[in-house]
């Protein structure tokens, strides 16, 4: 099956209803920055009647682990954050909705994109790929020819030196990204044999008819990767959905909230008796210029949303 046909068969459903998803990784603790974004897929599917997805990233099994895919459902229930599809808890989503159950669906797009000769083996070495971090993969394994099957060898996309990928964003306007200079020819299978994360998203969101995608202001590069594949792939559905691309939140050090960075976990804030409120007031004051008053439900936060 093409990977195209899902939204060209249900291109009706994208003109129709707004589908959007939560997609945390379980690679660590979720904290704050995490909360937000979640906070306003949630609030955008409630203004626009639309559904939420909880789709969960665990392509990279080593990362994974059963304490962080346990603090998400924690951590959603505690934020009052409800979704219409998706696993229920930790066993329903091992059982059921891991990606490593989509497997199938990943390697028929690399196929695609393997049989249209849009790729090349590369086998540069983690030191090496670190040098190139400032300008994007240069692409001096695609005269290589490499074998595409030899172990421990990665497949890029190829990508033109002076490509570009503009789109609409909701929050930001008019987006241009010069691909070409800023990533290169990026990795669609990784050196273990499985798909990577631009690609697992991208397919993701093909298969769920996912049409809008709220994304921190960091994830801008991965927006323009997995639009340059959809136009490959011609997924006109996923070209047509709609972006949300939010600001960042930062530490008093205005270091980026993140888990590398070891940002307080909404596990860490739970346990120490705060309460989610507390998390809408800061969403409010944060995100939607609201310091009036402190937000005591999830409704009255809505109702914020709204009047913005």
């Amino acid at each position: 099956m093409k990977a195209g046909s899902d939204f060209a068969r249900n291109r009706k459903v994208y003109l129709q209803m707004l589908r959007t998803r939560i997609a945390p990784t379980p690679s660590g603790y979720l904290h704050l920055g995490n909360a937000f974004s979640f906070l306003l897929t949630s609030l955008i599917a409630r203004k626009e009647n639309g559904n939420i997805l909880l789709r969960i990233d665990d392509i990279d099994s080593e990362r994974t682990k059963p304490e962080y895919l346990q603090d998400i459902f924690e951590s959603l229930e505690w934020l009052r954050i409800e979704w219409q599809e998706g696993p229920t808890g930790p066993d329903d989503f091992t059982e059921n909705w891991s990606q490593h159950r989509r497997l199938d669906l990943y390697n028929s797009m690399l196929t695609q994109l393997r049989e249209q000769q849009l790729l090349f083996a590369c086998n540069c070495s983690r030191k090496k790929l670190e040098s190139f971090k400032s300008h994007g993969y240069p692409g001096i394994c695609e005269s290589l020819n490499l074998p595409m099957e030899e172990k421990e060898t990665a497949w890029r996309l190829k990508v033109g030196a002076e490509e570009s990928i503009t789109f609409q964003d909701r929050i930001l306007g008019a987006v241009t990204f010069p691909l070409g200079q800023k990533t290169g020819s990026f990795v669609v299978r990784k050196k273990d044999a499985l798909p990577s994360y631009q690609l697992v998203s991208l397919a993701d969101d093909t298969h769920f008819r996912i049409n809008c995608v709220v994304r921190g202001e960091d994830l801008i590069p991965s927006t323009a990767m997995q639009l340059f594949m959809a136009d490959k792939l011609h997924l006109i559905g996923f070209r047509q959905a709609q972006f949300y691309h939010h600001k960042l939140q930062h530490d008093d050090s205005g270091q980026k909230l993140s888990k590398s960075a070891g940002s307080v976990s909404l596990q860490y804030m739970r346990k120490r008796g705060f309460h989610a409120e507390e998390v809408y007031t800061l969403f409010a004051e944060q995100f939607l210029n609201h310091s009036n008053e402190r937000v005591t439900t999830f409704d009255e936060l809505e109702a914020i949303f709204r009047s913005t």
